[in-house]
């Protein structure tokens, strides 16, 4: 193939129509047929016939976008070619659907995938009718071994298919408790440190100053992960080929009951945390906020969101039930996925690298980066530049290390239930108890979909 460009294409995913139009079109693409290929025994999977200096197609979401263009300037010599998409946010099933159409036609697949879920090596580790697996493994000689142990411990669980990885992860996404050092100090309030001691805030709060918050609820994400993950809640677990949900359990129960009171006095909101009437009503009135990492610049940071002024935000060690194990969720931390049709993949693992491990992924970082070394840089650059009171680092690491490992990882998300089902109740009045038997079997019935046994 003649190299056409070097600079970067940027165009934007829409609709399946537009994609089967590109793949129909893509006549350099690499194809599905083994007999075009050859077994490398070293990367442990079947490779396309490789183009030096072949374009690899880059898949981004908007906050990404940067990351790419950042490695297109720092390696002119690699044709690059840049294309948006949702990035599978709110387990929208964008990736798995775009990919399912190049696997009919037999090419037309893109080189590099980020993608916002972490469960998708549940599907893209898999062949599917006949069609080799879209992500390429990375730790059977394609990646070396010094690169891939960079990562932080665990990192790369949820993308480890039987001892083999499958994707890179962007960003660890652990949930801190988020506070205003100023609000809490003006009202007299400690920080909490549990559950429970949370919930007392509300109260005090609710009675006190009523215009004030300690949350949302409206977000699929944070009723998910943050408050039901961070409770050691199973109502999203699996085992093997088998899905389970239990709203029974003790932490369940205690995580609904302790969200619909909350609501009621008023110290969570059902406002979705990236609309414009919670900027709006609550950007200066949250005095804490369970949230992930990359709230750091998405949220407090964004001049687009809160926007916080330096010195106010802290972050503090998770929430947990008093007594028990002192855990937390865990919201998202994307995933690079490397083609296993790709035709450069030289390239691609130079762009992997760079994406994870870089200077400029430091740079560039809205949260916590996945590899340890980035990691490091950004939580020191954060501690350093005095925007956020506190032992910022501290927080940060202790999260990091204590998620919660019961919650599951299937091909499915459990934000799409939760979006169904909760959002539009409590938009209605009803509580999260009134709907839990219909919430629990939309998500049973989103795992049998799956192909999954449910108990």
């Amino acid at each position: 193939m003649a190299v056409q460009h070097r600079r970067p294409l940027t165009r934007t995913l829409t609709t399946a129509t537009a994609l089967v139009a590109v793949a129909a079109l893509a006549g350099c693409s690499s194809s599905g047929d083994a007999g075009d290929s050859s077994v490398d025994s070293e990367y442990g999977f079947t490779t396309a016939e490789q183009v030096a200096d072949s374009t690899i197609t880059v898949w981004v979401d908007a906050a990404r976008e940067p990351i790419a263009n950042a490695f297109v300037e720092a390696n002119p010599d690699v044709p690059v070619s840049i294309e948006t998409y949702d990035g599978n946010a709110g387990g929208s099933g964008s990736f798995q659907t775009k990919i399912a159409l190049f696997d009919q036609s037999g090419e037309g697949w893109p080189d590099v995938v980020f993608s916002s879920q972490t469960n998708d090596a549940s599907w893209a580790a898999k062949e599917t009718n006949g069609t080799q697996a879209f992500a390429a493994p990375l730790n059977k000689g394609y990646m070396s071994d010094d690169f891939l142990s960079g990562f932080t411990d665990g990192a790369l669980d949820p993308m480890t298919v039987d001892d083999t990885v499958y994707g890179l992860r962007n960003d660890l996404a652990p949930v801190v408790l988020w506070y205003n050092e100023t609000l809490l100090d003006e009202f007299g309030y400690d920080i909490p440190e549990t559950w429970e001691d949370y919930e007392e805030l509300g109260e005090m709060l609710a009675a006190d100053h009523p215009d004030y918050i300690l949350g949302s609820i409206g977000d699929s994400f944070v009723g998910t992960y943050v408050y039901y993950w961070g409770a050691q809640a199973p109502i999203f677990q699996l085992d093997g080929e088998e899905f389970s949900s239990d709203f029974d359990d003790e932490h369940s129960v205690a995580m609904t009951d302790m969200l619909d009171r909350m609501s009621a006095n008023g110290t969570l909101v059902q406002d979705s945390i990236f609309s414009s009437t919670f900027v709006e009503n609550y950007a200066d009135k949250i005095v804490a906020i369970p949230g992930p990492a990359w709230y750091a610049g998405a949220i407090f940071q964004n001049p687009d969101n809160v926007n916080a002024p330096t010195g106010t935000i802290g972050a503090a060690d998770p929430l947990y039930w008093e007594g028990e194990d002192q855990v937390t969720g865990n919201v998202g931390g994307g995933v690079w996925y490397a083609s296993s049709h790709s035709e450069n993949l030289d390239a691609v693992a130079q762009f992997l690298e760079f994406a994870t491990a870089s200077d400029e992924a430091v740079t560039l970082a809205s949260g916590l980066p996945a590899y340890d070394s980035a990691a490091s840089s950004w939580l020191d650059t954060q501690a350093e530049s005095g925007y956020f009171v506190g032992d910022f680092k501290s927080a940060m690491q202790t999260a990091a290390s204590s998620v919660w490992s019961g919650w599951g990882f299937p091909s499915f998300s459990a934000e799409t239930a939760y979006a169904a089902i909760v959002v539009p109740a409590l938009a209605e009045g009803k509580t999260i108890a009134d709907i839990v038997p219909e919430w629990h079997q939309q998500i049973l019935n989103e795992a049998q979909v799956q192909g999954y046994t449910t108990k």
